[in-house]
């Protein structure tokens, strides 16, 4: 039974309106029964990637639970990783020097590049134990309805390595989604016409 004083999306499931009405409440309480300083945290958790405001407030009260060297352990992480890590400057993944494990590492195939969106997909691939050559980072994917142009990438790095270090093959290995498969089809073309002015 819906509640006459409760807005309900009728264009939506009554679920979806449910959990969003459930969702405003549990903001509306947390501000009245939480210290600012705790409700500032649950904000900042909740801008983490698949973290909802319960989620969030049970992370802030483990850390309030904490002993204080293991709470301010985690900000010091934080504040040292953000000041620390950068992208490699040869391919785009992470890491503390000029240029990453990968790039460095003799062992690897250098007449192949594997081409992925983000440096988490890196760390996805090298746990296959599977792939032995170089890899190129672009730093997202092309979106347009976003913003996300191909000067925003690292697409031009990308073909200048390509004509530079004698490589052989491109691997896209983009992820499997509408910009993705889009970013994958204009790398294609765009290497496609660099072999050929090459050639």
């Amino acid at each position: 039974m819906v509640h006459p004083r409760l807005p309900v999306d009728m264009g939506r499931s009554p679920h979806r309106a449910g959990r969003r009405l459930r969702a405003r409440r549990i903001a509306r309480y947390s501000r009245l029964v939480l210290s600012p300083a705790v409700d500032n945290l649950v904000a900042q958790l909740t801008r983490l990637p698949g973290i909802g405001t319960r989620t969030a407030q049970r992370l802030a009260f483990h850390i309030l639970a904490a002993p204080a060297d293991e709470a301010n352990a985690i900000g010091h992480a934080i504040a040292d990783v953000k000041a620390r890590v950068r992208p490699c400057r040869e391919c785009g993944n992470l890491t503390e020097e000029e240029l990453c494990g990968v790039c460095i590492d003799p062992r690897r195939d250098r007449t192949v590049i594997c081409v992925v969106e983000q440096p988490v997909d890196v760390l996805s691939l090298e746990r296959t134990h599977e792939y032995r050559g170089l890899y190129h980072v672009l730093g997202g994917a092309l979106s347009p309805l976003d913003g996300v142009e191909p000067g925003d990438l690292r697409i031009e790095r990308l073909l200048d390595r390509v004509g530079a270090d004698g490589v052989e093959e491109v691997v896209l290995a983009t992820n499997p989604t509408m910009t993705g498969e889009a970013t994958a089809a204009y790398l294609a073309d765009r290497l496609r016409a660099r072999v050929a002015a090459d050639g």
